[in-house]
């Protein structure tokens, strides 16, 4: 991720803005914006670790379902 830099607009909204190599603005995103990205976007640890543990919770979830839909008249 580029580093962004934190800047005020003249209605006092908090904006980031990212740079290029040579110095220039590359994108002004409104704080909002930018924070509700990076919620919703996962790290790579966060990725490595979830795609290890569904390998098991997924086998442990199909048993525990077909014991819950078997039931006796």
């Amino acid at each position: 991720m580029a580093k962004r830099t934190t800047h005020r607009s003249k209605s006092g909204k908090k904006l980031y803005a990212k740079r290029d190599a040579k110095g220039k603005f590359k994108d002004i995103q409104s704080y909002e914006r930018a924070h509700g990205t990076d919620i919703k976007r996962k790290s790579k640890k966060e990725a490595a670790k979830k795609s290890k543990s569904t390998g098991k919770s997924k086998a442990s979830k199909s048993k525990a379902s077909k014991k819950r839909t078997v039931r006796k008249k």
